[in-house]
């Protein structure tokens, strides 16, 4: 039984970490990229809507995002998600797209992205350790009446071993991001 707990807590960290992986995509790196409109929620007639379900987004080239939505209605409130958002773009409408020129990064702007990076991070982090925590209660139920005091304690070190094997993960990943972000 303690084999399906420490299984369970494996694949609950796993979803964590693509969790983590999602966040990082919405940051700009300096280029255009329709992910990074992933978190922006568009007030659409009193219901919060990703703008990737409001129209299609392109990417034409590495500076610019173009958001043509279906509904021509949307526009302004589009736009003014995007005004509302931690992106710190100015979209410009034309009456029926939104064009997104993304400017390139300054130092300042750079050293911000890489403390987002820290908070997603970090924020990762504590969801791996409330899994592993969630894990180690499981075990020791267990030990009351399943499983010997022993084994218990061998289950829980298999468990903060999958954890410390987790947390490296997401610091390699806030490296990779936090160069790509630096790179000029």
């Amino acid at each position: 039984m303690p084999q399906a707990i420490k299984k369970d807590a494996e694949e609950r960290m796993e979803k964590a970490l693509g969790a983590l992986k999602r966040d990082l995509l919405t940051l700009r790196a300096g280029r255009a990229s329709a992910s990074m409109l992933d978190r922006v929620q568009v007030d659409y007639y009193g219901t919060p809507t990703p703008v990737n379900q409001m129209g299609s987004v392109n990417t034409p080239d590495s500076r610019t995002i173009i958001i043509t939505p279906w509904d021509k209605t949307a526009l302004s409130a589009i736009e003014k998600a995007i005004q509302k958002s931690d992106l710190g773009l100015t979209p410009a409408n034309d009456g029926s797209i939104i064009r997104l020129n993304i400017p390139p990064l300054t130092e300042e702007r750079r050293a911000d992205l890489a403390k987002s990076t820290k908070k997603f991070g970090e924020e990762a982090k504590v969801a791996i350790r409330n899994i592993r925590r969630d894990a180690n209660d499981e075990i020791k139920k267990k030990e009351k009446g399943e499983i010997s005091e022993d084994e218990s304690r061998r289950h829980q070190d298999d468990v903060q071993k999958i954890t410390d094997r987790f947390v490296a993960e997401v610091d390699k990943i806030l490296v990779a991001k936090e160069k790509e972000i630096m790179e000029v």
